[in-house]
């Protein structure tokens, strides 16, 4: 039996995140079912993606806001099927508020700087006083104890400090950056996973507790995955550019008019590469045989590869591959990319909306990339307006009178 709710139904996170990171933790919570209320300070204009060119105005994308309507392209992403409240959580009055909202949530989530919510009063050690049950979930650079000095967590600056940026490219060149925010987007992916282990253990125990995710620590994590050292130890590069030595033939090649990619290390797969190109009779030669001698000459083999796809076309090398069982693929843009029907079918990437002037062709964003066989998996509802749900919220939710509203807002509360 299927049903339309996602498998988080029925449980309300309080987001207290701003930037890439967190909000991309709640929006997967969102995506799951969760009924997610964004806190957002209004003396700062809320979330700091609000105010992130360019912006999606009644004429389009433009650099610069029009009118009081348009939204940022990061907003529309990332605030997607989220309520917002405001909540100037540094006004003393409104931890009674924020408190009101704890003893409705099962989750908090919050990617403040260490020691913040300490001194406003909201960190775990209180929250847990209201709400015995509650998941806290803290995403930050480099740890909710925080390391000395400053500690700005940029995601520059943790890929700088992790070690990935090292990781690409030929021996001797520069520093590479990875064009995709990898620190701002493993470390929400971390903390969701720990924030579904504890939500499952305070269903079984009665009892919340701190889920700490740091940047870092999950970047790190990752380089971690491959012995670069023992690698480096045996002879392999660090950094081995378009191809992978150690896993020959693999690796990125260019055809006369585009670059693809092989992953052939098997027996089987090399084979086929090699009979791919006419040359099927050096599966036979002691250098290509097995493979260790593969990767022993593996300059060789990417070598006589380059050198066959250099004047071909992309199509004509990969139909020639893909004849031959060879797993291989174009290198695409990433507008090809967002559009291919696979991804767009399962709604992996969805078009994004804006609430008022809807969908302008070429805006996607990221869909929840899991299809389950009975729940539902949702981001359709376009990202709300700054403090959208404060009246709706405060009264259905926590049973606010008009009045106490309204005086809440006059102190500048909300």
């Amino acid at each position: 039996m299927s049903t339309t709710d996602g498998p988080l139904a029925g449980k309300t996170v309080i987001d207290l995140t701003t930037a890439l990171a967190g909000p991309y933790a709640t929006l997967l919570l969102a995506s799951l079912g969760a009924r997610v209320i964004k806190v957002e300070n209004p003396a700062r204009g809320g979330d700091s993606s609000r105010n992130n060119s360019p912006y999606v105005t009644a004429d389009g994308l433009q650099m610069r806001r029009t009118g009081p309507d348009d939204m940022s392209v990061s907003m529309m992403a990332r605030g997607r099927g989220k309520e917002s409240v405001t909540l100037n959580l540094k006004h003393p009055e409104s931890r009674s508020v924020f408190f009101d909202l704890v003893r409705h949530a099962d989750i908090v989530v919050e990617n403040y700087s260490a020691g913040v919510t300490r001194r406003l009063g909201i960190d775990y050690a209180a929250v847990q006083q209201v709400n015995p049950r509650i998941v806290y979930t803290s995403i930050s650079g480099f740890g909710a104890q925080g390391v000395s000095g400053e500690g700005k967590a940029m995601d520059t600056i943790i890929q700088a400090l992790s070690g990935v940026m090292m990781t690409a490219g030929e021996p001797g060149d520069a520093p590479i950056r990875f064009g995709l925010p990898i620190g701002d987007l493993v470390a929400p992916l971390f903390a969701v996973i720990g924030t579904l282990a504890a939500v499952m253990d305070a269903e079984a125990t009665g009892e919340g507790q701190h889920v700490d995710v740091s940047m870092l620590g999950s970047l790190t994590s990752l380089v971690a995955c491959e012995p670069f050292d023992a690698l480096e130890s045996v002879g392999f590069p660090l950094r081995t550019g378009a191809v992978v030595p150690r896993l020959a033939p693999f690796g990125t090649f260019q055809s006369a008019d585009g670059w693809f990619a092989i992953c052939a290390p098997t027996d089987q797969f090399a084979e086929g590469t090699l009979a791919a190109m006419d040359n099927g009779h050096l599966a036979d030669d002691p250098r290509f045989s097995s493979r260790d001698a593969r990767v022993s000459h593996a300059d060789a083999l990417h070598g006589m590869i380059a050198e066959w796809a250099a004047t071909r076309s992309s199509a004509e090398v990969l139909s020639a591959l893909e004849r031959n069982g060879v797993p291989a693929a174009p290198v695409r843009d990433t507008a090809t990319a967002v559009r291919d029907d696979i991804v767009t079918s399962r709604r992996e990437v969805v078009p994004l909306v804006h609430p008022r002037f809807g969908h302008f062709e070429g805006l996607y964003g990221s869909g929840l990339p899991v299809v389950f066989s009975r729940s539902s998996a949702d981001l359709s509802r376009p990202a709300p307006g700054l403090g959208e749900h404060t009246r709706d919220v405060l009264a259905e939710l926590l049973g606010y009178d008009e009045e106490r509203v309204e005086a809440l807002r006059r102190d500048g509360v909300l």
